[in-house]
């Protein structure tokens, strides 16, 4: 038997909101939140996910989104994006994730409400106890656009273990 090690990686994903159209929904960390502007997107937009697949895809090196992820979107017609993070760890041969941990960014809408949804849509994707996703929010004091309202902005963090 091997020595376990450790391993963390970054993902990131951002977009920009489209024109207020009334009563609309977008989708983060797989929970559907009531906002007046959707994302713009090909997908759903689910910039949590997406960062998440992104750091995914830093541990495996196969980058899912705008690869695999455009066909499927794109060619098959599937928006789903838990279905990128899905492909993305069909890559995972060697590691165990154990961890996860999101910083999203932006000034509305307010999402405490939904942080639970979002942890239990986000660890049972990940195969991980609930107690292992930790999910803040943040407006940056309105130093960017997203902190000024247009868009959001999400970083994640995973930490995996392997055995070498």
């Amino acid at each position: 038997m091997g020595n376990i090690v450790s391993v963390s990686t970054i993902g990131q994903d951002s977009h920009r909101f489209g024109e207020i159209c009334g009563d609309t929904m977008i989708r983060l960390g797989g929970t559907d939140i009531p906002f007046d502007r959707p994302l713009v997107a090909n997908s759903d937009g689910d910039v949590v996910l997406h960062a998440i697949t992104n750091a995914v895809s830093g541990y495996t090196g196969i980058n899912i989104l705008g690869g695999e992820a455009d066909k499927i979107c794109l060619e098959e017609g599937i928006k789903d994006s838990s279905m990128y993070l899905k492909k993305a760890l069909e890559y995972v041969k060697d590691g165990k994730i154990i961890h996860c941990s999101v910083t999203i960014e932006c000034l509305l809408p307010k999402l405490k409400p939904y942080i639970p949804g979002m942890k239990e849509s986000i660890c049972s994707i990940l195969g991980i106890p609930a107690s292992s996703v930790g999910i803040t929010a943040t407006t940056g004091e309105g130093l960017t656009g997203f902190g000024r309202g247009e868009g959001i902005q999400v970083f994640a963090i995973l930490s995996f273990i392997k055995e070498i």
